[in-house]
């Protein structure tokens, strides 16, 4: 008897406990009309906030939030206004930008032409992040509202490159009195104010309630830091996560199917690749590289790994990158062609290597097709999983025979996603890690880089993106496609292409 009442009082309990968590759920829409708190999931915490001390996705997507820049891209990758109103070109060096005024950082102080030149001048000296802007000479104050950018050379793609995350304003009187800690107290000119920092687990931020473009609709937001993907979308069917990025594998239809959730995709500017070392036999010679990008079948990476959220690629670059060739073609499965190219470069029977990885699950995926399909041409090669750190300075000395690894035009521009992967003034870490050395492509990536006629620089792009596609020292996987799972009652939030997702003007709505 008392077995049997003690299982109804569990049976009432588990009903009252039913009731009162579906209830929350039910009611989800009528509660956004009062939330006031964003929590965002992402896949890594922040390793600064500090936009001149890193360039990792994490920490972009936190720090957009607090800062802006001179100018930014809209969601066709056009150039607008943002800390500037707007700017001329007396020269081909020479871009004078004109302040917004009465805009003002977190901390009360008015933004000034001091402040734009102390920002870009310290980004120039740090080594994480100077190459984005590498090509600026010097910066001048003209008078407090107007700044003069100089470059050494005509730069095509200045106004995209200072669209970068990295390239954000930032007050000088609270970088000096932080020091050494400013990456943990920052101060911008956004739409959210930084609050508090639990590494590991969390960043809140508040609303600027003076942001020169109006109060923002959602008060505080708080990024959570959870790595594994499948916790992300647990936290989306709880509630306890109104949007998270990057959602993988099954998880998606997961989503779709949730009649609470909203599943949002779109392209965007990220590639995986397989690159080569063209500096070591037998990837050297260019017909290997030919012989193993004829025996891969792309479409299995596609289907697999990315489970159809990726298209085929031509290129480097995207279509929605400036600069993306038409005329590149896309290599194709031929066996038998890739047979004749090995046994022509006097590897008849294959050859044994390496493919270098990081513990990335998708790398991991890639590189077990790549494995078996390579198989067919008498390539065996053996997968080693690296450590991110250990990875990126084996490849940055050339310790390494072929790898995976990906890359962000994050600019949008054909200077971003080419220049860095394939000139040889960035062999090893600054990007070039296949150590590709042609003087024809440098010849060209620098004009381009110089000419401010964008129609000479879409041509000459193009004629690179030609050469590269048929010499192949990276072999392109896919577009990958960008994603972020979230709640139905949030409204007006959109993907950016580059995934650093601004949040300004995203809203709660009743359902």
């Amino acid at each position: 008897m008392k077995k049997k009442l003690h299982l109804l009082i569990l049976a009432l309990l588990s009903v009252f406990l039913f009731i009162s968590c579906g209830g929350s759920k039910e009611t989800t829409g009528a509660k956004a009309a009062t939330k006031d708190t964003l929590v965002v999931a992402n896949g890594a915490d922040a390793k600064s906030l500090d936009p001149h001390a890193t360039n990792d996705a994490p920490s972009s997507k936190v720090t957009v939030q607090i800062y802006d820049r001179l100018v930014e891209q809209d969601e066709n990758m056009n150039i607008i206004p943002s800390l500037a109103e707007s700017w001329e070109q007396p020269d081909d060096v020479t871009t004078v930008f004109h302040l917004r005024k009465g805009v003002k950082f977190h901390n009360g102080e008015p933004l000034t032409a001091a402040d734009v030149k102390f920002s870009l001048d310290r980004m120039k000296s740090s080594p994480q992040v100077s190459h984005i802007i590498g090509t600026v000479d010097k910066v001048e104050v003209v008078d407090e509202n107007t700044v003069k950018v100089i470059t050494k050379q005509p730069f095509g793609a200045l106004l995209s490159h200072l669209c970068h995350p990295t390239t954000a304003i930032l007050n000088e009187k609270a970088v000096k009195a932080s020091g050494d800690s400013y990456g943990q107290h920052p101060v911008g000119t956004g739409p959210y104010k930084f609050v508090s920092w639990a590494s590991g687990d969390r960043i809140v931020l508040e609303a600027n309630p003076d942001y020169f473009l109006g109060e923002t609709p959602i008060k505080n937001v708080i990024f959570r830091a959870i790595p594994e993907a499948t916790n992300r979308t647990i936290g989306l069917e709880t509630g306890e996560i109104d949007i998270a990025y990057d959602i993988e594998g099954m998880d998606k239809e997961r989503i779709r199917e949730d009649k609470n959730l909203v599943f949002l995709e779109e392209p965007s500017l990220s590639i995986d690749y397989i690159g080569f070392n063209t500096k070591k036999a037998p990837f050297n010679d260019v017909r290997v590289r030919q012989a193993i990008a004829s025996a891969i079948n792309v479409d299995d990476i596609i289907s697999t790994v990315y489970k159809g959220s990726a298209t085929k690629a031509n290129s480097l670059i995207g279509p929605k990158v400036f600069g993306h060739s038409d005329e590149a073609k896309a290599w194709t499965v031929d066996i038998d062609k890739a047979k004749a190219l090995l046994a022509e470069a006097g590897y008849p029977n294959g050859f044994k290597s390496k493919i270098w990885i990081n513990e990335n699950p998708d790398r991991r995926d890639i590189a077990i097709i790549v494995q078996d399909q390579l198989r067919a041409i008498g390539v065996d090669i053996a997968v080693e999983t690296l450590e991110w750190g250990a990875f990126l300075d084996g490849t940055s000395r050339g310790d390494h025979e072929m790898f995976i690894l990906g890359w962000v035009s994050v600019t949008g521009d054909a200077d971003y996603g080419l220049y860095p992967l394939l000139h040889t003034s960035c062999f090893g870490g600054a990007g070039n890690r296949a150590f590709y050395d042609n003087p024809k492509v440098d010849e060209l990536l620098t004009k381009a880089r110089n000419s401010n006629d964008q129609d000479e620089r879409k041509a000459l792009y193009n004629e690179v993106q030609i050469i590269v596609q048929e010499e192949v020292p990276l072999y392109i996987t896919a577009y990958k496609a960008q994603n972020a799972g979230l709640q139905k009652y949030v409204d007006n939030f959109k993907l950016k292409a580059a995934g650093h997702h601004r949040l300004y003007g995203t809203k709660f709505k009743q359902i």
